[in-house]
């Protein structure tokens, strides 16, 4: 009787847990939800902070890009390394062009740049107003009549949505040149060969898809960056929170749109 009493107080606080879990996870996205929809509302309402979207530019898409390129290298260099390593067991060698420039184009260089940018930038973003918000610069913003959402988020968007496609087309470029130096320079390929194999099956669909897929990754790494630091608590303990939850949140949901756009994209 008493097994039987205990099993069932088990199950119960299980299914409580799982619940708390779920309505807390619902919380959570609806908050989020209505922070990216009214800083989208601001976006079409003046004053218009040009000075700020291009300083969230420079930021995002200058600043960001010596590690961009380097990840993006390495990348190529590795993958085709490793793509003649595994073709040449079966003598389809000449297929390491393709492999390559298909790899970074529409997965390596958005997901890549994605959690580099998310690791740079999305800390960056909620640590900056986690700051002003537990040094009351936010309250300070909206006594002198200054939406904190239209000031600092909106011009975050807008720079993230723009420049992360940029940053992915130059890491898409510097991947391929990676590959093609340890395919010509390493592996032995004729540069000629090389060249001709890199663009014989490439589409345009290849790299507008790789671009669509950095637009949304621009706007979940600033959304992420900007919600934490905008919700984050108070002291220094607070805005470590909300770094780390910031960097892991869009990690997180970069993977997860990475899978969902590309079974929207290239759905046979």
């Amino acid at each position: 009787m008493y097994i039987k009493y205990f099993s069932s107080m088990v199950i119960i606080d299980f299914f409580a847990s799982v619940g708390r879990v779920f309505i807390s996870f619902v919380q959570s996205a609806g908050r989020v939800a209505l922070f990216f929809a009214e800083a989208l509302v601001r976006l079409f309402h003046k004053p218009f902070y040009l000075r700020q979207v291009l300083v969230q530019f420079l930021h995002i898409g200058y600043f960001s890009l010596p590690v961009v390129g380097l990840t993006a290298i390495s990348s190529g260099m590795v993958l085709a390394l490793q793509s003649y390593t595994g073709f040449s067991r079966f003598s389809a060698e000449g297929a390491v062009a393709t492999v390559v420039v298909l790899s970074m184009t529409r997965e390596l260089g958005p997901v890549l740049a994605g959690l580099m940018v998310a690791g740079r930038m999305g800390a960056s973003m909620a640590a900056e107003i986690a700051t002003m918000r537990v040094t009351e610069q936010l309250d300070a913003l909206t006594t002198l009549s200054t939406n904190p959402i239209k000031y600092l988020v909106t011009p975050r968007i807008i720079a993230g949505f723009l420049m992360l496609p940029v940053l992915v087309l130059i890491a898409d470029i510097i991947g391929v040149m990676g590959g093609y130096i340890v395919g010509i320079y390493q592996l032995g390929f004729n540069p000629s060969n090389y060249l001709q194999q890199t663009v014989k099956y490439l589409e345009m669909k290849d790299v507008m898809a790789g671009l669509i897929k950095a637009s949304a990754f621009g706007v979940i790494i600033t959304l992420m960056g900007c919600y934490h630091g905008y919700y984050s608590g108070r002291g220094a303990e607070g805005v470590g929170r909300a770094t780390t939850n910031a960097v892991v949140s869009a990690s997180v949901l970069i993977l997860f749109m990475n899978y969902a756009l590309t079974a929207l994209l290239f759905d046979k």
